[in-house]
């Protein structure tokens, strides 16, 4: 199972300390070795970091780590691959414009025979399920809503409708955003923690690394941190129910709707 990480703030902030602990588990303290990525927003600009090399040994991830980039949205992925070969084209997170806005996206799980229609408006580069659940995701928003941005509450609910659909072939947990806010899916397990005031120490699971974040923050900093499993092991980390869509904002969870997939089919065989 692939890894997940994704940050929604109030305040631009780093994302050092969880990711020390989340970069551990890509061939460390995890089996996950099949490439990694992470992509921060700043504005409407958005920057992308992706190696096909695990991250406890990719000096890529050394930077990342060392490199305090502040930013209100953080979406990150360690891979295990089930589709596509392991390679810098089927590395996630990956990214798209949609409305004038770059849309950041990553997976975990194996969708199965999921061959939806694409009209040619977003096409896969790799050969992954989860690039090419991301184009017809893409696709449908904009068929529903043409060229004109939906309101947040209509755009969670056609996402919301959307991941029904796509939830139908399989595993699908998933974090995406726009870099106004972040949608996840708990399609099996997803867990998330609010760091607000009074702030406290945190003391990761995969390192042995403590910070006191009452040091490194001001009283009105909000952030919410989502990973497919908690990264510490001192915090209250909140279990996000298996079958739900979630959606943050300015670092707190503003909506999450029940999601009821249909029979998960049989898998056929995937390509590693």
């Amino acid at each position: 199972m692939c890894q997940l990480l994704g940050m929604n703030c109030n305040v631009p902030t780093d994302i050092c300390f969880s990711f020390s602990g989340f970069q551990a588990r890509g061939g460390a303290t995890d089996v996950h070795s099949d490439g990694w990525g992470i992509a921060f927003f700043e504005g409407k600009g958005t920057r992308l970091f992706l190696d096909p090399q695990p991250s406890s040994i990719s000096p890529v991830a050394q930077l990342v780590g060392q490199y305090p980039i502040h930013s209100k949205n953080v979406i990150a992925h360690i891979r295990k691959a089930t589709q596509g070969a392991v390679g810098l084209e089927n590395t996630h997170p990956f990214m798209r414009e949609l409305w004038g806005r770059y849309w950041i996206f990553a997976h975990n799980g194996n969708l199965i025979d999921f061959m939806p229609q694409l009209d040619g408006s977003f096409v896969p580069v790799g050969l992954t399920d989860s690039e090419r659940a991301f184009c017809w995701l893409l696709q449908e928003l904009r068929r529903r809503f043409g060229t004109h941005v939906p309101e947040r509450s209509a755009l969670f609910d056609a996402i919301h409708a959307l991941t029904l659909e796509i939830s139908q072939h399989g595993e699908f947990n998933f974090l995406l955003s726009n870099g106004d806010c972040l949608f996840a899916h708990a399609s099996t397990k997803l867990s998330h923690i609010v760091r607000q005031a009074p702030f406290a120490h945190a003391h990761l699971k995969d390192q042995d690394i403590t910070v006191d974040f009452s040091d490194v923050t001001s009283p009105n900093d909000r952030v919410a941190v989502i990973a497919t499993l908690p990264l510490t092991d001192n915090e209250a980390w909140t279990d996000m129910p298996p079958g739900t869509l979630w959606w943050f904002e300015e670092g707190l969870p503003v909506k999450t709707l029940p999601t009821r997939p249909g029979p998960v089919k049989k898998p056929a065989g995937s390509v590693v």
